[in-house]
């Protein structure tokens, strides 16, 4: 474990850092990470694209269990992380921040320059026309038609859903999209899903415009993340990590902090 005062001497020591967070930034605010240190997944994996698209019993499946959860996930407040690395931009050191998670939850605490690598789960996109609608209308809409499953309750799971098992949930009803009928899905990139190659465009110029990389809690095993990690460390481009456990690019940092994400930046507080 290298000391945080070595992280805090990185950051100055940097103008234009490129940041990459993960599930590891927003578990002090009450949403479960995926993996443990050694970045094995703690659960069952989440949705696949295929699976999602395909398969109308896999959507009654997750639309129930994300009913569940949304009503915690989508009260999710930032916390001292999250206000850091705004902090971080309202400083002018940060030239983007890209992030894998899907809450929102950096632009709640004010940043502005951001990148959803992995899109935002408080917008639902329909699969056919492209029509996208606020979750909290298709929260509503969910509730309308399945009110008896507002009963339940469930552990909350990192996708924004919740660890609920059902005998059976074919009875619930998912709608379709009002205008042509298609596939209603989470404005999120699911497992097995292409990120939008403008999206990745997009970042790559913010790191050939960033002197440094900062890692914010993520163990990138994602190729996705990972794969910028990849670049900067060809190009030269010095990596900071705080993470608590094993990354995947552990053998291309320049120095790492095992510390919990808002303990690690509470200096930039």
């Amino acid at each position: 474990m290298i000391e945080k005062g070595i992280l805090e001497e990185f950051v100055t020591r940097h103008q234009r850092l490129f940041v990459l967070t993960g599930a590891g930034c927003s578990t002090h605010s009450g949403i479960p990470d995926y993996r443990d240190s050694d970045g094995n997944w703690k659960r069952t994996p989440p949705v696949t694209y295929d699976n999602f698209m395909t398969r109308e019993a896999t959507r009654k499946r997750y639309w129930a269990r994300s009913m569940i959860g949304w009503r915690h996930f989508g009260q999710a407040k930032p916390n001292d992380a999250h206000r850091a690395l705004a902090r971080l931009e309202q400083m002018g050191r940060s030239e983007i921040l890209l992030t894998q998670n899907v809450d929102r939850l950096h632009q709640s605490a004010g940043s502005e320059r951001v990148i959803d690598l992995h899109g935002r789960l408080d917008q639902v996109r329909c699969m056919g026309c492209g029509l996208k609608m606020p979750r909290s209308d298709f929260q509503h809409e969910l509730g309308h038609r399945n009110a008896a499953w507002l009963a339940l309750d469930a552990p909350d799971a990192p996708d924004g859903d919740a660890d609920l098992e059902h005998d059976d949930f074919a009875a619930f009803d998912v709608p379709s999209c009002i205008v042509c009928a298609g596939v209603l899905k989470p404005d999120v990139v699911f497992f097995g899903e292409t990120v939008p190659r403008d999206v990745v465009d997009e970042a790559r110029d913010r790191l050939e415009a960033s002197d440094a990389m900062l890692v914010v809690g993520s163990s990138l095993m994602v190729y996705s993340g990972f794969r910028f990690v990849q670049a900067a460390a060809k190009k030269g481009i010095p990596i900071a990590a705080v993470n608590l456990g094993r990354t995947r690019a552990d053998d291309l940092l320049t120095l790492k902090v095992e510390a919990r994400c808002e303990a690690a930046l509470s200096f930039l507080l």
